[in-house]
């Protein structure tokens, strides 16, 4: 909207027109809903050091960051060759997303064996969910059920959830009932899978 007058600053007798115009914008951008956030079904994956405490205090500091460094670079090369995002690192942990569950599987299978001669174990666990997009991250009730099932994997175990299992099948990818369990602070059992191979 191109208004007359010459003025950078409006004097008080043209306010009245500028709010004239002004006004119905602002009340039209008001009242509009938010957008919908973003949405993606992803597969998470979330992988954890067994023993680190105890590990970092053998190593001392020096040499459980040089362990660690290994390990994640390690990690980071599985991720890039699975086609993985990493989206965040707590500590000795990797949280990341894949666009397949049959990928993301094969990924934590390999994580768990190029880190074997390091003298590491590893529990990883695996679910898929809709998930929702936020500054490139994903969050949600499907990433804290990824994280709940990691925390359930014994040492060097890649556990999954049923529909991970459910979305491979026909991949050759093949299982062990793990039964029932209790999510923390999810609604229900959840029905979970330990990998046996791929």
């Amino acid at each position: 909207m191109e208004l007359d007058g010459g003025e950078h600053i409006p004097s008080p007798t043209f306010v009245p027109t500028l709010l004239e115009h002004v006004l119905p914008f602002l009340q039209d951008a008001a009242s509009r809903e938010a957008p919908e956030p973003d949405k993606v079904l992803a597969t998470i994956l979330f992988s954890d050091i067994v023993g680190s405490t105890t590990r970092a205090a053998e190593l001392g500091d020096v040499g459980w960051r040089q362990l660690l460094a290994d390990h994640h670079a390690r990690v980071r090369r599985q991720l890039a060759r699975f086609r993985g995002v990493e989206l965040d690192t707590a500590g000795d942990g990797f949280f990341a997303r894949f666009d397949g569950p049959a990928r993301g599987i094969r990924c934590a299978l390999a994580i768990r064996d190029v880190i074997g001669d390091l003298g590491l174990q590893v529990r990883l666990g695996l679910h898929t969910g809709e998930c929702e997009v936020l500054d490139g991250k994903v969050a949600g009730i499907a990433v804290a059920i990824g994280a709940r099932v990691s925390a359930l994997a014994a040492a060097d175990e890649v556990l999954v959830s049923q529909t991970v299992k459910d979305l491979v099948a026909g991949s050759g990818i093949t299982f062990e009932d793990r039964g029932l369990a209790e999510l923390k602070g999810v609604p229900g059992k959840w029905q979970l899978y330990s990998v046996a191979s791929a």
